[in-house]
C-alpha cells in the first residue's frame, strides 16, 4: 500500500514539474490550431503550426521529392513581453505569392523575405517569410485569410515530368555521425537540424530559438549510393563567404543567400544549397559548412 502510495506522490509530482508544464500546449494556443484548422506542435515555449505543401508534385532536376524534403510551410508563436511574437515561412508556388502578399500585408502583418529554395524545380516554388505581434487570437485572425489562399489554385505551365524516385535504404547513423547532430525520420527524408544556441536574438523579450527559426538544417532523400540533400546555414556575416567556399569546394550547390529576418541584432545570413551524389559524402559537405559557424559538433 504504501509503495501505490509513494507511486502516486511521485506522478503529482512529476505532472506538476516545470518541465511537464513546458511541455503542455498552452490554451491559447490549441484555440490557434483551432482556428486555422491545422496541427502543430508546442515544445521550448514555441508552438509551431504545420503547413505542409501535400498538394504539390515537386520535381528537382528530374527526382520526385517527397514534402518533407523542403516543402513545409509553417508559423511559430511565442511569448513575448506583453503580446506574442509570429514568425513563419510559407511555401508558396508562383502564382501564390502576390496574392497570398497582399493578404499578410493587407492584415497589418510583415513580410520580411522572399526567395528560392531550388534551381531546376517544377512546379517553381518560392519561399515568404512572415512576421508579426499581438494576441495569439488576433495573429491567428491575421494570417487565416492568407493561409486560407494556399493550395486553392493550380500552379501554372506544369511540365508534366513526373520525375523519378530514389528507392534504396540510407545509413542515417552515419549521416548523423558525419555531421555531427542526430536527425529525425520524416517519411523516406531524413532531417538534421542545428540550432544556433551561441547566438543570443531576442525581439520584445521573446527568445528567437531554433523553432522560431534560428536553425541550420540539411534535408537528406535516397540511398547510400544515390542521394539528394537540401539545406539551409544560419550565419553571421563573417561567415558567409567561408561557408560559401566549403559548400563549394565540396561540390554543392549554393542557390540563395539572403535573410530571413529584419532588424535582428546581430544581422542573420540564410544561405540555401541543393547537392547530389553519395549520401557520405553530400554530408561531409554539410559538415565542413557547419563546421565554420557557431559552436562545432562533437567529434
Amino acid at each position: 500500500m504504501r509503495s501505490k502510495v509513494s507511486l502516486i506522490f511521485c506522478l503529482g509530482l512529476l505532472f506538476s514539474s516545470p518541465l511537464f508544464a513546458q511541455q503542455t500546449m498552452p490554451p491559447e494556443y490549441n484555440a490557434v490550431l483551432t482556428s486555422l484548422g491545422r496541427q502543430g506542435d508546442f515544445k521550448d515555449g514555441v508552438l509551431k503550426v504545420n503547413i505542409p505543401r501535400n498538394d504539390l508534385k515537386v520535381v528537382v532536376d528530374g527526382i520526385a521529392t517527397p514534402t518533407p524534403f523542403g516543402f513545409g510551410g509553417w508559423i511559430a508563436l511565442t511569448k513575448g513581453s506583453g503580446m506574442d511574437l509570429m514568425m513563419g515561412d510559407l511555401v508558396l508556388t508562383e502564382n501564390e505569392v502576390n496574392p497570398v502578399m497582399s493578404a499578410v500585408l493587407d492584415a497589418g502583418l510583415d513580410v520580411t523575405a522572399l526567395h528560392n529554395h531550388f534551381f531546376y524545380e517544377s512546379p517553381r516554388i518560392f519561399y515568404m517569410h512572415v512576421h508579426g505581434h499581438g494576441t495569439p487570437s488576433d495573429l491567428a485572425a491575421k494570417i487565416k485569410p492568407a493561409l486560407d489562399l494556399i493550395g486553392k489554385n493550380p500552379p501554372r505551365a506544369l511540365s508534366g515530368e513526373a520525375g523519378r524516385s530514389l528507392e534504396g535504404k540510407m545509413d542515417v547513423s552515419q549521416l548523423a555521425k558525419i555531421v555531427g547532430h542526430e536527425g529525425e525520420q520524416n517519411g523516406a527524408v531524413y532531417k538534421i537540424t542545428i540550432g544556433r544556441t551561441d547566438l543570443s536574438l531576442k525581439e520584445m523579450g521573446a527568445a528567437i530559438n531554433a523553432r522560431m527559426g534560428l536553425n541550420t538544417w540539411a534535408a537528406f532523400y535516397g540511398n547510400d549510393s544515390e542521394a539528394i540533400v537540401a539545406g539551409d546555414v544560419a550565419m553571421l556575416e563573417s561567415e558567409v563567404t567561408p561557408v560559401l567556399k566549403a559548400l563549394r569546394a565540396n561540390g554543392l550547390d549554393v542557390v540563395a543567400i539572403h535573410h530571413h529576418m529584419t532588424g535582428t541584432q546581430p544581422t542573420i545570413y540564410f544561405l540555401h544549397y541543393w547537392g547530389k551524389g553519395s549520401a557520405q559524402k553530400l554530408a561531409k559537405g554539410v559538415r565542413a559548412a557547419v563546421d565554420l559557424t557557431g559552436k562545432k559538433p562533437s567529434k
